[in-house]
């Protein structure tokens, strides 16, 4: 278990980074209630399109690991899962980005294998392979799916999975 939001890992904290740091017109944050991460706002595509709550520090090394496994209840929006490594780009930390589709008012458990989180860099998809899992050093959750509107996400938790360990889904 990384996190099940009842009590969060030392040195685990979430911050908000909208579009609005490029000018942008989206809204978005979060709050921690009832043991559940709740995010949430309004995307607004003339502008950058994008909301996000991420997570710094701390360091884990999750290499005997597969993946990650989150539990949510969404909208039916697409969202990405974002990982953070000692890698960078241009001087500069890069994203590992993995898309999930979610099922309105329906939680769901959802598999994110280490091997498909693609690195993007402001938006760009690189020519690089897939995270070192080692190296993990921040996560997030971002909406970025073209389209203006409300959005709501809950998270339940959140884990490193073993490929010998199924979903329940």
């Amino acid at each position: 278990m990384i996190t099940d939001f009842a009590r969060e890992p030392e040195g685990l904290e979430w911050y908000v980074v909208n579009d609005n740091v490029m000018g942008g017109r989206s809204s978005g944050g979060f709050e921690l209630s009832d043991g559940k991460l709740l995010f949430s706002g309004s995307t607004n595509t003339r502008g950058g399109g994008f909301s996000s709550v991420r997570s710094r520090g701390p360091r884990m090394d999750l290499a005997e690991f597969a993946g990650i496994r989150l539990r949510v209840k969404g909208d039916g929006r697409r969202y990405s899962w974002q990982l953070r490594t000692n890698a960078m780009y241009r001087g500069r930390e890069l994203g590992y980005w993995r898309d999930f589709e979610t099922t309105a008012g329906q939680w769901l458990e959802i598999d994110l294998p280490f091997a498909d989180f693609v690195p993007k860099f402001r938006g760009t998809q690189l020519d690089l392979g897939p995270p070192d899992p080692a190296q993990i050093s921040g996560m997030g959750l971002m909406i970025s799916d073209g389209n203006d509107g409300p959005f709501a996400i809950e998270v339940d938790s959140v884990q490193a999975y073993r490929d010998s360990e199924p979903s329940s889904q």
